[in-house]
């Protein structure tokens, strides 16, 4: 691609966010009933365990990811807490979240640690509270 391809192939990239700053805005909004910061832990869990243990070759820490997955991956909605159900509770788009996970895990294990650093170097606030 050319010069020009590129820096507009650019602007159709998603941004870039740690979980922590994606689920932070939902503990601003406020106003949240009890169920639905239940949810959200649960989601945060699952995202936390999906990108810890994504590259891992520890067979614990592979199970912890094949579960993850297997929920994030399911479209059963028969279960309260599934990961439809719970997406659609915090109007989340299930598939994008899918798609997201997807597309880091195949960046690799590299590509997390360069992100958490571009993230320090970006964000002011998150430095003062990582220290």
């Amino acid at each position: 691609m050319s010069g020009g391809q590129d820096r507009l192939a650019s602007l159709f990239e998603p941004d870039v966010l740690l979980p922590a700053q994606f689920f932070a805005a939902f503990r601003r909004a406020g106003g949240l009933e009890r169920e639905r910061l239940l949810m959200l832990a649960v989601l945060e869990d699952a995202v936390d365990c999906y990108q810890k243990h994504a590259h891992t070759r520890d067979p614990r820490g592979q199970q912890i990811f094949d579960e993850a997955r297997e929920w994030v991956d399911s479209a059963d909605r028969s279960w309260l807490f599934s990961f439809e159900n719970i997406c659609d509770t915090l109007e989340i788009n299930a598939d994008y979240v899918r798609r997201g996970l997807r597309m880091w895990k195949e960046r690799g294990p590299q590509t997390r640690a360069a992100v958490k650093v571009e993230a320090l170097r970006e964000d002011p606030e998150l430095r003062e509270a990582i220290g």
